[in-house]
């Protein structure tokens, strides 16, 4: 649901409780969006899938594991026509 600034400063009870009840509430002033509300759940999990760099480096499996799946052949010539 959306919601404009002027309604949330009024209504936050009801609109927190939207939140927990309907999930993302969306947030506008003058008709363009600024801002959207989640619950304490989904903010943690969407924080949580973030972890930066080093952690997507950590993730990825060692490059021995790429033996298993890669063909043994060394592949097909190259033509690089003549020079």
């Amino acid at each position: 649901m959306r919601w404009q600034v002027q309604e949330l400063k009024q209504r936050t009870s009801e609109v927190l409780r939207a939140v927990e009840s309907e999930g993302d509430q969306i947030i506008t002033r003058h008709g363009r969006e600024i801002a959207v509300l989640v619950d304490m759940e989904e903010y943690r999990r969407l924080k949580g899938e973030s972890g930066g760099f080093k952690e997507l480096l950590g993730s990825v499996p060692p490059l021995d594991v790429l033996d298993e799946v890669r063909a043994p052949d060394l592949g097909r010539e190259i033509d690089w026509g003549e020079r």
